[in-house]
């Protein structure tokens, strides 16, 4: 069983254009992915999927591997899709591009449960939000999960939503001081594990009507009737979407 890492690495972001190469610690951001990911044990090959030339020559630089890719493809997961299928792995890995500090032993158990149960086909992380302002925030995506730890639902929205202690805040009442995050509330990481076959597939379905609306691809599948594994993470990871993420990253 060979699993590979595909770092989906875009060149055009709309709020950082350049991002894969944007200088951390005097490496730019796609090389500390692609180092991390190496050093997860379950690993066997580690994938760059880009669709411009001063990427794949950075990641070569560095003595990493990169593939090139179509421009035309709308998300990441079209962009490893399109190398899933030229490769001969049971496993596809898909890790951020803009995750720096991901963890190789958060990569390595969400990969263990399609190891373990070959009924799984699918499976990605959360981590417990300890910041009350995470929850509200809509770019934190947030997840719940039933009780053998498969998602009921994504969401931008603060879910489950304690209705007892936060009405006030929809009410418009400052004087309420922010509750504490609930034993309950968890944001998503963006890591995916498949089964290379079951990826392949996934790409080809057309989006999905709860999909469109939170604008979460993961959503697709649960739209579809199908399960998504959710392992659960001590350590959170730290994502970079604009300039600012990263000088606030520099001054850690």
């Amino acid at each position: 069983m060979e699993i590979t890492v595909i770092i989906p690495a875009r060149y055009d972001s709309s709020r950082f254009p350049g991002k894969p190469l944007a200088e951390l610690m005097g490496k730019p951001l796609v090389q500390h992915v692609y180092e991390r990911a190496k050093q997860a044990e379950l690993v066997d090959r580690v994938i760059v999927a880009t669709d411009d030339k001063r990427i794949l020559d950075s990641v070569k630089a560095f003595g990493g591997e990169c593939l090139m890719t179509s421009k035309d493809h709308e998300t990441g997961t079209d962009r490893i899709a399109e190398l899933a299928k030229e490769i001969d792995s049971t496993i596809v890995v898909n890790v951020q591009g803009d995750e720096p500090y991901i963890r190789p032993d958060s990569i390595d158990m969400t990969i263990k449960p399609l190891i373990e149960d070959s009924s799984l086909l699918i499976s990605t992380v959360k981590v417990r939000i300890e910041d009350i302002k995470e929850i509200f925030d809509l770019n934190v995506v947030k997840v719940v999960t039933d009780k053998d730890d498969f998602a009921l639902y994504f969401s931008r929205w603060p879910i489950p939503f304690y209705r007892e202690k936060w009405s006030g805040i929809l009410n418009g009442k400052d004087d309420q001081t922010l509750p504490v995050p609930t034993p309950y509330s968890f944001k998503h990481l963006g890591l995916y594990v498949y089964r290379r076959d079951f990826l392949l597939d996934f790409s080809k379905w057309p989006q999905t009507p709860l999909e469109k609306i939170e604008k979460l691809e993961q959503l697709r599948v649960l739209e579809n009737g199908y399960r998504i594994k959710v392992v659960e993470s001590e350590h959170d990871s730290v994502g970079v979407d604009t300039p600012e993420d990263l000088e606030k990253l520099k001054g850690l």
